[in-house]
């Protein structure tokens, strides 16, 4: 399986956040605590999105992605720590038996504004889920980030974002999609437009810090020490602002997502 984060704030350095933390994304690269018994490291690359702080900016993510265990890469604290941001999405990631370790296999996936992450696994990939690929235009899965999952689940969460949905309805459509076809499937996944942040939990763990005028949404607790996190349950939808939260738990689920 993968970790990642968002952020969602005042303006903090790339590197405060991801690699400085006492238990940052880059100490879970290679010491993770709570994987659920899949793995033990996450080597297989990683990626870290942001929009720029600049107010005069298209609005448009950014993002820098490698195929190499995050701890290898010695351009990256020199990177992390030269940008800062309010809005952040980062993973590190540890690619499902069979599916190729390439640098356009990690997360984020980005399109104009939209940051995305997954964390899990579809049960019985690709054979469970094709029948919702007859969904998608022919060139979006001619033109997949790479022959993935994940890339496939940001393929069907980009294509209704496009079309307009709200982003929560969007993940919990497409949870509830795969998870009718490949009920074992472990479906975590991040979504970041910049203004909020969209998470589902199904088969692995989330964590949330409310901050001061921020928030923090972490597959473990970055700082053990630091008050306020808060366990996203299993089986959520989480819905996030620096002012507002929402959280939508099973009893909700079993009587249909938003």
């Amino acid at each position: 399986m993968c970790r990642h984060l968002a952020y969602l704030g005042p303006p903090v350095r790339l590197a405060d956040l991801v690699l400085l933390q006492p238990h940052s994304l880059l100490e879970q690269s290679w010491a993770p605590t709570d994987m659920r018994g899949v793995c033990t490291m996450n080597a297989d690359g990683f990626g870290i999105g942001w929009f720029v702080a600049d107010p005069a900016d298209d609005g448009v993510a950014r993002r820098y992605r490698r195929d190499c265990p995050m701890w290898s890469d010695a351009s990256l604290p020199d990177l992390a720590a030269s940008i800062s941001s309010g809005a952040i999405l980062a993973a590190v990631r540890n690619a499902s038996e069979g599916m190729p370790v390439t640098e356009t296999a990690c997360s984020p996936f980005v399109e104009g504004p939209w940051m995305f992450s997954h964390n899990g696994t579809i049960e019985g990939w690709p054979t469970t889920v094709a029948s919702l690929a007859s969904a998608l235009p022919p060139v979006a899965l001619m033109t997949l980030d790479a022959p993935t999952d994940s890339a496939f689940l940001w393929a069907l969460v980009r294509d209704q974002l496009q079309a307009g949905r709200p982003a929560a309805t969007v993940l919990a459509g497409v949870v509830d999609d795969v998870l009718t076809l490949a009920p074992h499937s472990r479906l975590n996944l991040l979504l970041h437009d910049g203004h909020h942040i969209v998470a589902t939990t199904v088969g692995h763990s989330l964590w949330l810090h409310d901050g001061e005028a921020s928030v923090t949404v972490s597959s473990e607790i970055l700082d053990p020490g630091q008050k306020g996190w808060q366990q996203v349950p299993d089986l959520s939808l989480l819905e996030a602002t620096v002012t507002d939260r929402s959280i939508q738990h099973r009893d909700q689920w079993e009587r249909g997502w938003p």
